[in-house]
Parts: C-alpha cells; structure tokens; sequence
C-alpha cells in the first residue's frame, strides 16, 4: 500500500496544506482572526499560573531564601539558567529536578531584584514592576541571567533618571566600587564581583553619575557661571554642592574639577570651591591623604584646565628621640 507524502508534526499536530494556505489566504486578504489577544491571553496563562502559582512546574529554583516552582522550557530562555539546567542531575522520573542560583558573592542581586527578572522570562508584565528603587537589582538579575536585553535597558533607564540631589549618595558609593582601568592582564578577583556583573551598564552609570554632578547638578542648584569670582548662587546651592563634592572619589573628583563642562564661574571661582570641597573632604573620603589644588595663571601646562587637582599619601610625622 503506498502512503502519501510525510508531514510535519508539532506536539500532535498534522498541519494540512490546503487548510493552511487557505487560512494564510484569509488572514492576508480579509484581517483574519488578529491573534494579539489570543497570545496575550497565553501569556497572561503563563504569567499567573506558571510563574506566580507554579502549576505544571517540573523544575525547583533555590535563590536566596525563596523556592520557585518553574519549567525548565521557560527557564532556557536564559543562558545562565540553561547551563545550570545542563549541569543538574536530571533525577528519578516523576521528581522535579533541582537547581541551586549561586547568588553569595553578588550583593547586587537581591531577592526583589531576582524575582522581577525572573518574573520576565515569563512576561514583560515584570517591566511594570520596576520602580527606582529597585532598579539597579533588577539590572544586575537580568545581566546576570542574560537574554533579556529589554529589561535591561529599561531598569538602565530607571537607574540613569532616579539619580538625584537625594539619591546621590548611594551612587557615589557604587562609583567608587568601580575599580579602575587596567590592562586585563590582572585577573579578576572576589572584590570586583558586585561591579563585573553590570557588564556594558558600569560605564554607562559611571558617565551619568559624571554627567550629573558636572552639568546637571550645577543647574539645578541653579549655579550660573560668569565671569565675577563667585558665582550667582540662590539660598545654599553651594553649600549642597560642597556637601556632594566632599563625598566624590578622588578620579571622578578630579574630572570634575577640572572638566570644562564644570561651569559653576570662572577658574578663580573653580579654584576657590575646589580648595573649600578638599578641606571638607580631610575628614571623610580623604582622611589620610593629601589632596590639593593649584591654579594656573596665563595658561599653565595643565592642559585645557587652569585648575589641577593632585593627590598623595599624607606622610606620616617622624618622632626624634633624644638619647
């Protein structure tokens, strides 16, 4: 008996030809059956029950304190999960398999962050759960999981516009975990973890950090340069700005002062705030070292700045003993 030519089959499906090319036909030709709503049904579906309610699940996820009752097909859309998934043992049939998220050694994760991340390999429902708050979590959960380009460049976008007069602080701290520019030889050590998992986004928020405090800054405090040696200043402007200036690490610090983007008055004005900010500094960031400012008249050789700042170890006092 012949039998008829073979078709393709998708978990039971025998798609036939005509039928199909009949309802691509209908589709194109008369605005067929829109299938929007069906998939965002199917994704609402996935959302509630899979993620939230964990039914049907056939994997375990161990992160921080919390247990995730998952499946292994959504969780393959992320890269690190699928080489945890190739790495555990696959287990007895019928018992979920297991898998551990080592998550000790980045700081940056946290469970909020995690879960959200998470949560989008499921739905972009999860892009409407990010707030400032906890926006540079979920972009240090989903660079680290990966595939998730979207969710990071929105939590990016997040982190860059939540940088304030308020929230300054907490981002000058993660600033000056960013280690330096090296030549790659070195290799990475325990340390640089928290910062490394960011990836492309550690400069792109050490440039916004930057940006704010040169340019932004300035111009809410409403610092207008001119051409006198201080510059017009409203109320305390610029006592805020020395407040913010004597918590900077020492290179961003140096950049700022010196960046002909700092516009807060002229070179005289520069270099008075810059010795005023290193004062305030000796007894916090710079306990220990000694920091200075000089500038330079007709010129200088420092470059496009008249004000250079220099750093270095404050030598320690030598004690005569007298025999």
């Amino acid at each position: 008996m012949s039998s008829g030519p073979s078709s393709s089959s998708t978990n039971g499906l025998h798609p036939h030809q005509e039928s199909s090319k009949h309802l691509n036909h209908a589709y194109h030709m008369n605005g067929f059956a829109d299938p929007t709503p069906h998939n965002q049904k199917i994704i609402d579906y996935l959302y509630n029950y899979g993620f939230q309610r964990g039914e049907y699940a056939d994997t375990v996820l161990h992160v921080h304190q919390n247990i995730y009752r998952l499946h292994a097909i959504i969780l393959s859309r992320s890269p690190f999960l699928v080489q945890l998934l190739s790495t555990s043992p696959q287990g007895q049939v019928g018992v979920l398999r297991t898998i551990y998220v080592p998550v000790e050694r980045e700081p940056e994760v946290t469970q909020e962050g995690f879960a959200i991340a998470l949560g989008y390999l499921y739905s972009s429902f999860s892009l409407r759960l990010i707030q400032p708050e906890n926006a540079r979590a979920v972009l240090a959960a989903g660079c680290m999981l990966g595939g998730m380009d979207e969710l990071c460049e929105y939590a990016y976008s997040i982190c860059k516009s939540s940088i304030s007069v308020d929230t300054i602080g907490p981002w000058l701290e993660f600033v000056d975990a960013i280690p330096p520019p090296s030549s790659g030889a070195e290799t990475p050590g325990p340390e640089l973890s928290s910062i490394r998992i960011f990836g492309p986004y550690v400069q792109k928020l050490r440039d916004d950090v930057f940006h704010f405090l040169v340019v932004t800054l300035p111009n809410i405090l409403e610092l207008h340069a001119t051409s006198e040696t201080t510059p017009t200043t409203p109320g305390n402007g610029r006592e805020i700005l020395l407040q913010v200036f004597s918590r900077v690490p020492f290179d961003m610090f140096k950049a700022a002062i010196e960046s002909p983007n700092f516009q807060i008055g002229s070179d005289q004005a520069r270099f008075k705030f810059a010795k005023e900010a290193i004062e305030a500094r000796k007894h916090g960031i710079a306990r220990g070292l000694e920091e200075t400012v000089v500038l330079a008249f007709g010129g200088g050789n420092f470059g496009t700045s008249a004000v250079h700042v220099t750093r270095k170890m404050r030598k320690r006092p030598l004690w005569k003993v007298n025999s």
